[in-house]
């Protein structure tokens, strides 16, 4: 607890003790007041998703960053297909792009690698990008797969209510 909490916590007490607060209603009270915390703690990805649609729907803006874009590398177009096809059975994009064939340079294990890959643009919720990057680090064949997120900080509305549809709340 903060300095403060714990301090007005001991005042409470000391008013208990005096008898201006009968115990039974202080502990109700307190009872009640961590019912109400452990309550929002576990409902804030639910209450968070319903505040940005309300948000969205009342000032009709997009909320900057609910939405994100992820790229992510292949090393050929069937994995490609294989990766995209079981992050969107998983409900865990509302779209995936694979991009044909292009020319990489990396380094790996202090020398440059020059290669080809597959791009995969997928396009989540931003509350699902760590969801998409363990699912992706336990199935892709490399040991350490191209998972990068950028915040979508605006777009068509009504595509983005699409993707609020077509990808279930956390």
């Amino acid at each position: 607890m903060t300095f403060v909490a714990t301090h007005r916590m001991e005042w409470l007490l000391q008013r208990c003790h005096k008898g201006s607060v009968s115990q039974s209603f202080f502990r109700t009270f307190l009872l009640v007041l961590c019912l109400i915390l452990v309550l929002s703690v576990s409902l804030y990805p639910g209450l968070k998703s319903v505040g940005i649609q309300l948000h969205s729907a009342l000032t009709g803006s997009y909320v900057p960053g609910h939405h994100s874009v992820l790229l992510l590398n292949s090393p050929n177009e069937q994995i490609a297909k294989d990766i995209g096809r079981a992050i969107m059975e998983r409900r865990l994009a509302a779209s995936i792009n694979i991009l044909c064939r292009s020319s990489t340079m990396y380094y790996w294990k202090g020398e440059i690698q020059d290669s080809s890959e597959i791009l995969i643009l997928v396009r989540t919720k931003t509350s699902r990008i760590q969801q998409v990057v363990e699912y992706v680090r336990s199935i892709h064949p490399y040991a350490n797969p191209e998972v990068i997120s950028f915040p979508v900080e605006d777009g068509s509305l009504a595509y983005m209510k699409w993707m609020d549809e077509a990808i279930p709340d956390d």
